[in-house]
């Protein structure tokens, strides 16, 4: 008997009714709130019998403010990144312990896998191998899958050869779970590594994943640019929005990021207008910051999608033009 996927039947569901999906807020954010030090492995709190309430309690604050998909606490869980910490035997473990806390609590809602990048860099610039990276995000998911998980998302990334040895990791290991991918676009609308949402789109949509977009980044204004240049490219394929909220500033000490949660309500219609079906917060995002995304989303009028004009240049190349001597 096929048991239905929570996550496939969500998004169904969503489409159907030309609907918004209400993800959640940032697990680091919240973590640091309730103790984490910088520089400690939050993905270890899975596993402390101290710590593990801790967890829970995120993803129960995620849910009370009206998330319908929750992310795991197990964004730095691959090898590479818990060899930091002399963590790397421990990987299906931690891994299993965040996908089941968050299966735990979530009871008919989705509970999203966390995949986030190794921290590495590929061959030649780095020592990454593309086999190796696979192995350790396979690694890496196959404990999710055993937690719990409905869905393994991949997000965070700037390398599109580390995005696609993401997704063939998680579709060896799982391949009865859909896989959605974000990717970060931070430096003058492209990734780090110099890929432009178009060009995403234009290469991974044919991977087989559920859902693809942005997360993290600068602030909603520029991913507003990248859902519009991705919904511009592929109108078919699920939108993600998952901006920060602003950008960071020290206060008192303290960073804080700058966009309140009646801020990320009115970016939360605009990427709704601009074509994302998938909405949610990133760094500096709380369960408020998310109430107010859900208050926007689902009791206000939408916008009308010709009333929204982004306000950040579409990521380009440019063509160089050599002038001819005269």
């Amino acid at each position: 008997m096929t048991t239905e996927n929570r996550f496939l039947t969500l998004l169904h569901n969503a489409v159907h009714d030309d609907a918004p999906i209400m993800i959640d807020g940032a697990m680091g954010t919240m973590l640091m709130a309730a103790g984490l030090m910088f520089g400690d492995p939050p993905d270890q709190w899975n596993v402390l019998p101290d710590k593990r309430d801790k967890v829970r309690s995120v993803y129960r604050g995620y849910l009370q403010a009206g998330s319908q998909l929750i992310l795991t606490n197990s964004f730095g869980g691959t090898s590479y990144r818990l060899k930091m910490h002399n963590l790397q035997d421990q990987v299906f473990e931690i891994n299993k312990a965040a996908a089941a806390l968050a299966r735990e609590e979530a009871g008919d809602r989705v509970v999203a896998g966390s995949i986030g990048p190794t921290g590495e860099l590929f061959e030649p610039m780095g020592a990454l191998t593309y086999a190796g990276a696979v192995d350790a995000f396979a690694a890496q998911a196959e404990g999710l899958a055993a937690g719990g998980a409905d869905v393994l998302w991949v997000e965070t990334m700037s390398d599109l050869s580390e995005v696609r040895a993401a997704i063939e990791g998680a579709q060896r290991a799982a391949p009865h779970l859909p896989v959605a991918c974000t990717m970060t676009f931070d430096t003058r609308g492209f990734t780090m590594m110099g890929i432009s949402p178009t060009q995403a789109m234009q290469e991974l949509a044919s991977l087989n994943i559920t859902a693809l977009g942005g997360n993290c980044g600068n602030g909603p204004d520029e991913l507003e640019t990248v859902i519009y240049s991705m919904r511009r490219e592929n109108p078919d394929l699920p939108l993600i929005a998952k901006s920060n909220a602003g950008m960071p500033v020290l206060v008192n000490g303290k960073t804080t990021y700058v966009a309140s949660p009646e801020v990320m309500g009115h970016h939360a219609k605009r990427f709704r207008a601009l074509g994302a079906r998938l909405i949610g917060g990133c760094c500096g995002n709380t369960p408020v910051h998310i109430a107010a995304m859900r208050q926007a989303l689902f009791t206000e009028a939408p916008l009308d999608p010709g009333s929204v004009h982004i306000t950040v240049d579409v990521a380009e190349r440019k063509t160089a033009v050599r002038r001819r001597k005269e």
